[in-house]
Order: structure tokens, then C-alpha cells, then sequence
């Protein structure tokens, strides 16, 4: 059994797709599609940059969605189940019939706008923490919530040993700090423009809950295993609900993992820009096939 699996916010460079859309006319019909409905040309900041553009969140978010679910447009596979890491999920939802490309692009766009503004009304950062077991990284979250009081808190669980954390720039220092104090191999700040998947996010949910309210969620052609719960689902209104969740929840990508593996899956396919998920794949489950396109 085989499960099809779509990157997040990361995985962007300057120059995705380019070749794509230069050589196939599947890519080039999706990518003019999406500057029309964008009303901007999301392929020129792909295509060209500079990075430093490509990098804010309301570019990236599409940028990343748009070159996933194009490519998958182009591969003759048929998954038994499919998962995004974040934004990912949206790339799955599209890719198993659940949502129309036009409005999941809409949605995903304005994903990126809330979260960015979310971002700069709550001032946030993350940090991954490398070596640790998670329970002791959640452990630490609360102690340094509770010296700073203000929050952090897990925000993706990668692979074991692996884990971001999310929240108030104070809060995240503070447990990076514990965590070195620790004995963590690797506590590092990353560049990023909020504090994702976490309580900081907040002022983006309203927004996100009205705009998929209006969207057709049909029962998608192949389960999609949530971030929010690391299960299966094939249910619109569960899918919604875990759409808006995932915005102040935590990525349980290791437990999604798992849970696959469990479940009989031993074939993985990554479908987007870049390889990370094939690196927490070979990190988590044992003995799985692991191949992807770019």
C-alpha cells in the first residue's frame, strides 16, 4: 500500500517548476490558471524571486501548494492514502478530489494572507529541537510558559528527536535556553515570519472558518490522514473542522507516520519541491519505501 505525501512551508526555492512549466502543458495550463485567479503572477516570484519575497508567507503558502498539486496532476498515481505536512494538506485534499483546484488556491492564498497578519499582530517565532524525547520537549514548554507567561508550545512533531516549537519570541527563547540546559543536541531559532501552530494564530481562524464554510468539501477519493488527530478521514465536516484546528494545533507528522506504517502503508511518495519529508519518513518508519518527485 502506498501513501502519496505533499511538503509545507520550507520547501520553496527560487526556480521551482520553472523546468515544469517550461516542458509540460498540464503545468503551464494550472500556473497561468492560478496567476488569473491570484491576480498577481505567483509564477514570476517563483520562477524568479528574490527569495527574500518568495519567503513571506502569503508568496510561499501558494507558491508551495501550486507546484504540488500541479506535478501530481502529471504522475499516474493512485495512492490508498494521501497526508500534507501543514499547508500540505491542502495540496492533499486537492489532489484526492476533496476540493476543486480553483477554490482549495483561494483558500491556501488566503491561509498565507491571515497567517502573515497574524504574524505581525502577534509577534512569534519557532525554534527546532533536535535529540530530545518529546515528552521532555512539552515538559519544557510548559515550564518556560510558565516563567515568561506568555505561550510556547509544540507546533510539529517532524520525526522522533525531531520538534519544532512555536509561540511569543520571549517564551520560545526561554525554552531553548532549558532546552540546551537539558542536554538537547541542537536548539536553534528559525527565520520564520510568526509563530505557527500555536495560540498566536488565533486572529486567523475566523477568517479561514468563514471562507471554508463557503467551500465544497466533497468526500475525498482516497483517505487523508489530519495533522490535528494523525487519522484517517474521509468525512467534509471532519475535514473542515481539522482545516480550522490545524491553524493552533500541532503538526503530529510523526504520529501520522506511524499510525500509516500501522496501518500497512510501506510505500511513501513525496510530490512537491524539495525532499524533507523523505527525510523524516527514513527517520520514523523502518524498512519503508521511499521515492519522491520534485
Amino acid at each position: 500500500m502506498k501513501a502519496v505525501l505533499f511538503p509545507g512551508q520550507g520547501s520553496q526555492s527560487v526556480g521551482m517548476a520553472k523546468e515544469h512549466y517550461s516542458s509540460n502543458a498540464t503545468v503551464k495550463r494550472m500556473f497561468d490558471e492560478a496567476n488569473n485567479l491570484l491576480g498577481f503572477s505567483i509564477t514570476d516570484i517563483m520562477f524568479e524571486g528574490p527569495s527574500e519575497e518568495l519567503m513571506q508567507t502569503k508568496y510561499t503558502q501558494p507558491a508551495i501548494f501550486l507546484h504540488s498539486v500541479a506535478l501530481f496532476e502529471t504522475l499516474d498515481i493512485t495512492p490508498d492514502v494521501v497526508a500534507g505536512h501543514s499547508l500540505g494538506e491542502f495540496s492533499a485534499l486537492t489532489a484526492s478530489g476533496a476540493i476543486d483546484f480553483s477554490e482549495a488556491l483561494e483558500l491556501v492564498a488566503l491561509r498565507g494572507k491571515l497567517m502573515q497578519e497574524a504574524g505581525e499582530v502577534h509577534p512569534g517565532t519557532m525554534a527546532a529541537i533536535i535529540g530530545m524525547d518529546d515528552k521532555i520537549v512539552d515538559e519544557i514548554c510548559e515550564k518556560a510558559t510558565g516563567i515568561i507567561q506568555k505561550p510556547v508550545v509544540a507546533a510539529n512533531y517532524n520525526c522522533p528527536g525531531q520538534l519544532v516549537i512555536s509561540g511569543d519570541i520571549d517564551a520560545v527563547k526561554k525554552a531553548v535556553e532549558l532546552a540546551k540546559e537539558n542536554g538537547c543536541r541542537m536548539a536553534k531559532i528559525l527565520q520564520v515570519s510568526g509563530a505557527f501552530h500555536s495560540p498566536l494564530m488565533k486572529p486567523a481562524l475566523e477568517g479561514l472558518k468563514e471562507k471554508l464554510e463557503n467551500t465544497t468539501v466533497k468526500t475525498p477519493d482516497f483517505p487523508i490522514y489530519s495533522n490535528v488527530t494523525a487519522k484517517p478521514t474521509i468525512d467534509p465536516a471532519e475535514i473542515k473542522e481539522n482545516l480550522v484546528q490545524q491553524l493552533i494545533n500541532p503538526v503530529r507528522w510523526t504520529q501520522t507516520l506511524t499510525a500509516m506504517s500501522d496501518n500497512g502503508i510501506t510505500d511513501f511518495i513525496e510530490v512537491g519541491p524539495g525532499k524533507v519529508l523523505q527525510g523524516l519518513v527514513k527517520r520514523t518508519v523502518s524498512k519503508a519505501n521511499i521515492s519522491g518527485h520534485e
